[in-house]
């Protein structure tokens, strides 16, 4: 008897201390984590003159320590129906989800591929043709090099490939033309390189398409079913999802992006393209017409919420709980500089010199990482002061600026808060030394 009794006492201490292997967040008040509080509520006023000048909706969440400190949603998740200002607009709340762009590069898509190298699936100097046959040069190829290109060199942003070919726009994709997964797969693989491989970094959409190919090929699932049965519930995350429409939310908790569809104010135009207010579906179009909705580099919905709890995953260098995804050193690999520009790591991008300003602000240690996103999305994580901040935004749910100069800018887009440095510094700047 005294021996089970012991035995049981074991399991529970050992059940206990595999639960509590990894931080987990709580909320507490900012100055016990280091803030100077009537520093840090000055954002409060600025983003909200930044909101009555025309900023659609923010969210910012602050984690310090392992604790949440700020969480704060300022503005509308929807205020145009097309470009009519709504009477009655839908107010933006701490739960709102939004659309996170490139986030999703990091996310869904790095979370995946530091979970299988962790796990030995993948190695990144495989050749990425070891992963998706039929890549490599065609003939009539003038720059050569897709035969040697690494899962390394994609991550790296080196590996020759365009920055965005615009599958879905005939006009502009001409013979690579797809509005079909399995057709764009193809037309990736006839995609010629716009540089010798290693020889610059050009960010490019490609590079994440085609990593999201590769975690399919490993896992012989499709992308959002293994992040989001493999990553995401186990972290018990409610609120991140690929086309969260099919997946049981309702509009009214998601803020809406581009007003009039992809069109830019009816500037640009191809066929299939959404005319209405976008608003629960992916605003990028090669992930909406070429995709479905789920690709390597953009199509992830989530709030600030759950952004914490992968973002604490990096700063506990691997886990949550007792969910362990993958380790210190893959988050060390991942995240460290690359030797051609200290400004890329695997995929995350590093605040290694002062081009990162705009992103970082000037205050967040060299060796903070994140990403942005082009709806309005920042993720910043400095290891360092063991702090990270998320910012979530709608920035395309406004009128486009001048549509005959550049259909990319919108009026929100011309604000001082569009520049994500300004309210990281902000946040770095409240913090008592």
């Amino acid at each position: 008897m005294k021996r089970s009794m012991l035995a049981a006492a074991l399991l529970a201490f050992s059940v206990t201390a595999l639960a509590a292997e990894y931080p987990v967040l709580t909320n507490t008040s900012p100055e016990k984590v280091g803030f100077d509080v009537k520093k840090l509520n000055r954002l409060d006023s600025w983003i909200q003159n930044q909101i009555d000048a025309g900023y659609p909706s923010i969210n910012v969440l602050v984690i310090k320590d392992n604790h949440i400190v700020l969480q704060k949603a300022w503005g509308d998740a929807k205020k145009y129906e097309g470009s009519t200002l709504l009477a009655h607009p839908i107010r933006a709340t701490t739960s709102t989800m939004y659309d996170l762009a490139s986030n999703t590069k990091m996310y869904a898509t790095n979370f995946a591929l530091q979970k299988l190298v962790y796990e030995g699936k993948i190695n990144i100097n495989d050749l990425v043709a070891k992963y998706i046959p039929g890549f490599g040069d065609a003939p009539g190829d003038k720059i050569k090099g897709k035969d040697t290109l690494r899962i390394v060199d994609i991550l790296h942003h080196v590996a020759g490939f365009p920055a965005d070919p615009q599958y879905p726009n005939q006009k502009v994709a001409g013979k690579l033309f797809s509005q079909d997964k399995n057709t764009t797969l193809e037309m990736i693989k006839r995609t010629p390189l716009a540089y010798q491989p290693g020889t610059k970094h050009i960010y490019s959409d490609v590079d994440y398409m085609i990593l999201g190919f590769i975690i399919e090929s490993v896992t012989a699932m499709p992308l959002d079913s293994y992040v989001e049965n493999t990553i995401y519930k186990p972290l018990g995350l409610t609120h991140t999802v690929f086309n969260p429409l099919n997946k049981g939310f309702r509009k009214e908790q998601i803020a809406a992006t581009e007003l009039n569809g992809n069109t830019r104010d009816g500037v640009i135009d191809f066929p299939h393209i959404r005319k209405n207010t976008l608003w629960g579906q992916v605003h990028d179009e090669k992930a909406w017409y070429s995709m479905g909705g789920v690709s390597g580099h953009a199509g992830l919905f989530s709030n600030t919420r759950d952004l914490a709890v992968l973002m604490q995953v990096m700063l506990n260098g691997g886990g949550y709980g007792d969910v362990k995804l993958f380790d210190k050193a893959t988050v060390d690999e991942f995240t460290r500089r690359s030797p051609e520009d200290a400004t890329f790591g695997l995929g995350w991008r590093v605040n290694g010199n002062a081009s990162m300003t705009p992103t970082f602000g000037v205050l967040a240690s060299p060796q903070t990482y994140g990403h942005t996103g082009w709806t309005g999305t920042l993720t910043a994580i400095d290891p360092v002061n063991h702090m990270a901040i998320v910012i979530l935004g709608n920035k395309p749910h406004s009128p486009v600026a001048d549509p005959a100069v550049n259909p990319n800018v919108f009026v929100s887009g011309l604000l001082p808060v569009a520049t994500y440095g300004w309210i990281v510094d902000q946040i770095y700047g409240a913090l008592v030394h």
